[in-house]
């Protein structure tokens, strides 16, 4: 929803608006109503009504209170004392605190990714496979400029990229077929692969060689590597990979930096295998006993 300047300052005179999204309340889903309600007022600089919340969300009042009762019942939201507001319920601010922890634990990852893409001068992601789609979880730009900057949660095609194809060809071969068959294999560029008998055999000898290439497949003139990372049981779960055009990365260059990514990815491995040992282990014993 967009609001106009004379709306937001008839509901904020004494706050600045938060951050909502532009999509008009009509068209949100269920869901997306009801994040957005617990989003407005949690960056809101004061407690909002529920008219606040059904003039910024584009949604009718009737229904703004159905929700907003339901939020308030599930600790999510909580009325503030002394005015008819609503600000953040325990619930939604333990939850806060959740993902900033969840942050704080992927911190080393991303000091990881930092360290590569210094020391290649590239562009290094870290993603995996969702909702059939390769999910850039975490990335490092480089200071060169690449023209195409992909934000955190950016989903592409998973048969045509370095991480995709790596993930697709260590996927089990029944779950792999059905991804492939549901999937419209689109040919992005020239070099895009679609006939899912020579992809397979691509995944053959990604499995063999232990790495993975985008050779131009996904974008004209940008070539890729990828390496897996395996999760605290081995098994692979996700991907790194190093970008860059192909102008400054030619494919021999691109090899050349498998080494660095595989042990960039056995840090990873190696943090999430930490992870679970301290969460496994037992208490420390008492001194006093």
């Amino acid at each position: 929803m967009t609001i106009d300047e004379d709306g937001m300052t008839e509901v904020f005179v004494t706050s600045k608006p938060p951050t909502v999204s532009p999509v008009s309340g009509e068209r949100m889903s269920a869901t997306q109503k009801v994040f957005a309600v617990m989003e407005c007022v949690a960056t809101s600089e004061r407690p909002l009504t529920v008219s606040d919340l059904a003039v910024l969300l584009d949604v009718p009042k009737a229904s703004m209170h159905r929700i907003v009762h339901q939020l308030d019942g599930d600790g999510l939201l909580m009325p503030e004392p002394g005015c008819r507001g609503y600000v953040p319920g325990p619930r939604l601010l333990n939850f806060g605190l959740h993902v900033v922890n969840a942050g704080m634990r992927n911190a080393p990852r991303h000091a990881v990714l930092q360290r590569v893409s210094a020391e290649t001068g590239e562009t290094v992601n870290f993603g995996l496979i969702s909702g059939g789609s390769l999910v850039y979880v975490d990335r490092v730009e480089a200071a060169w400029p690449f023209g195409l900057r992909y934000e955190i949660g950016s989903r592409v095609p998973a048969y045509c990229t370095s991480m995709g194809k790596l993930l697709l060809a260590h996927m089990p071969k029944r779950r792999r077929d059905h991804f492939l068959s549901v999937t419209h294999l689109h040919p992005y560029t020239p070099h895009t692969m679609t006939d899912p008998a020579a992809l397979e055999e691509q995944f053959a000898e990604i499995r063999s060689q232990g790495y993975s290439l985008d050779d131009q497949e996904f974008l004209a003139g940008v070539v890729c590597v990828a390496v897996p990372v395996h999760d605290a049981r081995g098994q692979v779960c996700s991907a790194i990979a190093a970008s860059a055009p192909l102008a400054r990365m030619p494919i021999e260059k691109a090899v050349g930096h498998v080494e660095l990514l595989t042990r960039a990815a056995a840090e990873i491995s190696a943090s999430w295998s930490l992870d679970n040992s301290e969460e496994d282990a037992p208490p420390p014993a008492d001194k006093d006993d």
